[in-house]
């Protein structure tokens, strides 16, 4: 891991980005923590989102390329 969290976050894949946003979520929802505490958390969990949102994005648009290029291979 590095000093930057957000560095930290851009390398995980999609796995890894939920798993952690679920531990943030378990923590935030059970545990009595301290505002400092429960805020960072929260903005850890904002990150890892919007990480998971743009893997996803990929993904979908990855998945959209090849149905388009498997549909024209079928046409011709």
């Amino acid at each position: 891991m590095t000093d930057n969290p957000s560095e930290d976050i851009q390398a995980m894949d999609f796995e890894t980005a939920f798993n952690a946003l679920q531990e943030n979520v378990s923590k935030l929802e059970g545990e009595d923590l301290p505002l400092e505490q429960a805020l960072a958390l929260f903005e850890c969990g904002q990150a890892l989102v919007k990480r998971c949102a743009a893997l996803l994005e990929e993904a979908e648009l990855k998945v959209r390329t090849l149905t388009v290029d498997s549909e024209e291979a079928t046409e011709a």
